[in-house]
């Protein structure tokens, strides 16, 4: 069963993230032959404040 986990600076709608679940099911079913009822896909949202790009937060960065 592949198990794919994604971290992603928090922000984007469900919609976004429901593609990506799809998209990355779609990838692990052509690539290693998975029965995509047994992907499974974990996202995991950081909250900008937590997140660093170049000694500063992703939160000051404007990101």
């Amino acid at each position: 069963m592949p198990i794919m986990q994604v971290f992603l600076i928090e922000g984007r709608t469900d919609e976004q993230k429901a593609r990506l679940i799809r998209a990355l099911t779609d990838a692990a079913v052509e690539a290693v032959g998975a029965p995509v009822e047994t992907v499974r896909v974990m996202i995991t949202e950081v909250p900008k404040a937590q997140f660093g790009i170049g000694g500063k937060t992703a939160t000051e960065l404007g990101r």
